[in-house]
Parts: C-alpha cells; sequence; structure tokens
C-alpha cells in the first residue's frame, strides 16, 4: 500500500466525497461546491480526481463512501442541517483522531473565510483534539470566543480548554470566559457574569458566527464529574432527575430538555439556543449514543461530526 502523506489522504477524501456527491446523490457541481465549501473548478476537480484515482467503479470504493450514506441517514432522521461520519478505527475504537481531523477541516473553512467571523467553542476532549489538527492560519480578522468556564471552583485551569491554543494557531484575539464553570451558589451566577469583561463575552458568544461544541454523557466518567466540576452526589442526582447529556456543562434529559436543576442554576455557560443555529457538535462512543440523540431530539445542534460505529448506533 502507498503511503501518503496527510495533504494527500485527505485530498483523496474530499475527491471520494465529491464523488459520492455526484454519482450516488445526484448533486450537481455548484451543489458540491457549496456543501464542501470549495469553488465550482474545485469541484470539478474532485469529481475527476475520484474517477483518475480509481475511486469510482460500479460502486463508490472507498470507506468515505458507506460514511456518507450514514450521515445523509442521520440527517434525514435528525433533522440536521449537516453531518461527517469518519471511519472507525478497531484497533482503537476511542481515539479522537478520525473526528479531530474532520472537525478541523470544517473549523479551517470557517477560518480562511475573507469576512470576520466570531468563532465561539466549548471546551473538553473534543475540542482540544480538533484543534490540535487545526494548521497554523493568520486570521487575525476573526474573534475566538468561550462559550464556557475556563477554571474550576478551586481556582484550576481547565487542561481542556482550547480557545488560548486556537489563537496561538491564528493570531486571532480571543476571549476566555475566565469564571468557573460552576459557581457553589446560585445567587452567585448573574453578578459574575454581569461583570466585566465577562458581560462582553457572553454579548460576543451570543452574536457567535459558528459554534463548535463536544457533547459530554452523563455516566459514572461523565466528564463534569472527573474534571470536577460537579460532587458524586450531584451526578447521582443529575441522573435522578432524567439527566442524560451536557452541552457546554448544560445538563439535558433525552428530549433534549434543559433540566430545572440547581446544579443547571448555578453554571455559567452562554445560554444555550432554542433551536440551535450553526452549532457543530463534535462527539463519539458508545457511552454518548444517548447524549448525542438527545442533543439531536432536543435541536440543541445543527450539525454532528461523529465515527462510523456512532452512527450506526444512533440510528432506528
Amino acid at each position: 500500500m502507498v503511503k501518503r502523506t496527510r495533504k494527500e489522504a485527505a485530498r483523496l477524501d474530499e475527491a471520494a466525497r465529491a464523488g459520492w456527491l455526484y454519482y450516488c446523490a445526484g448533486n450537481t457541481q455548484d451543489e458540491i461546491a457549496t456543501k464542501l465549501g470549495v469553488s465550482r473548478p474545485t469541484a470539478q476537480r474532485l469529481v475527476s480526481a475520484a474517477i483518475s484515482e480509481g475511486l469510482v467503479k460500479v460502486r463508490l470504493d472507498h470507506p468515505i463512501a458507506q460514511c456518507m450514506e450514514l450521515a445523509a441517514r442521520i440527517c434525514a432522521e435528525f433533522e440536521l442541517e449537516n453531518c461527517e461520519v469518519v471511519p472507525t478505527d478497531p484497533a482503537a475504537p476511542d481515539a479522537m483522531f478520525g473526528i479531530a481531523q474532520a472537525a478541523a477541516n470544517l473549523l479551517e473553512r470557517v477560518l480562511q473565510c475573507p469576512d470576520p467571523k466570531i468563532i465561539a467553542l466549548g471546551t473538553g476532549r473534543a475540542m482540544r483534539g480538533m484543534v490540535n489538527e487545526v494548521q497554523r492560519i493568520e486570521a487575525r480578522h476573526h474573534k475566538i470566543v468561550s462559550l464556557v468556564g475556563t477554571i474550576a471552583t478551586d481556582g484550576a485551569a481547565s487542561f481542556y480548554d482550547a480557545v488560548t491554543e486556537l489563537a496561538d494557531l491564528t493570531r486571532a484575539p480571543h476571549y476566555p470566559l475566565s469564571i468557573p464553570v460552576i459557581v457553589p451558589k446560585a445567587e452567585q451566577r448573574k453578578p459574575m457574569q454581569q461583570q466585566a469583561p465577562m458581560d462582553n463575552i457572553l454579548h460576543l458568544a451570543a452574536q457567535a458566527d459558528v459554534r463548535f461544541v463536544g457533547i459530554g454523557q452523563m455516566g459514572a466518567d461523565a466528564p463534569l464529574l472527573v474534571d470536577g466540576f460537579i460532587t458524586p452526589a450531584e451526578l447521582k442526582s443529575l441522573q435522578d432527575h432524567g439527566g442524560i447529556g451536557e452541552l457546554i456543562s448544560w445538563t439535558f434529559d433525552k428530549n433534549g430538555q434543559i433540566l430545572d436543576h440547581d446544579v443547571n442554576n448555578r453554571v455559567t455557560s452562554a445560554p444555550l439556543q432554542y433551536p440551535a443555529q450553526n452549532t457543530i457538535a463534535v462527539a463519539k462512543g458508545a457511552k454518548k449514543v444517548a447524549a448525542i440523540r438527545g442533543a439531536m431530539a432536543g435541536k440543541l445542534i445543527t450539525s454532528l461530526v461523529t465515527d462510523e460505529a456512532t452512527a450506526k448506533a444512533l440510528l432506528p
């Protein structure tokens, strides 16, 4: 097997996507250009490359083909605007690499936009993995904003904060939300959020052109618990009230409804949008299937980046 560089592999993946959209989904080259975020001539070259690389025969001979079919089914089933599904590595089913790359490609398209954008990020392993895959891009005309607090109640900084790292890669101004993710008492939240410049950061978050977020599960190894933001007793209480997942620390039930719970009353994150607008979730894994399904059911996200195994589990 020929060893390909990351750039060559990414080009082949894009050619496979273009080939599937053209030959299997019946899209025009203009439609392909829009969906892939490229010019029409580039879309034409990608379709041609799918043929010259031997990807198009009677069927598309590439693992991306089944992934794109799954993505189309998820979009139809859950009324998403977009879904990206990457192959699952059987040897490392929990590895973030595949979805991190796919999410990074989406983020890079936004960063390459000539018009100024407000790009808002959640925190967590998926966000950190995505930013780690982003190429260095000069993008000083954009603003990068935190959607969630970056410190624990004891003042420790979040290890998975991705905003500062992305700012280093792009030289874009960034706005970290330097307050605890969850405050000790509900009455402390509003005064903390109203402090300058936190109120300005939350205002920017509300105006974001695109949001990238992870989705956390609420099992025994819930990220909110593992990262020290809630106690075991609080996790148990959230579970007893139907909590099945969390998005930027807001806990929701199987229908995607935010719980009326003391913990949520103490969350300092930017408010969730109903319905969500241009919100891209990056999540995978058997443990997260119920949480991802709930987020989609509640219209908390508009797009999903996941892997093949998770996509199959999400579908009826």
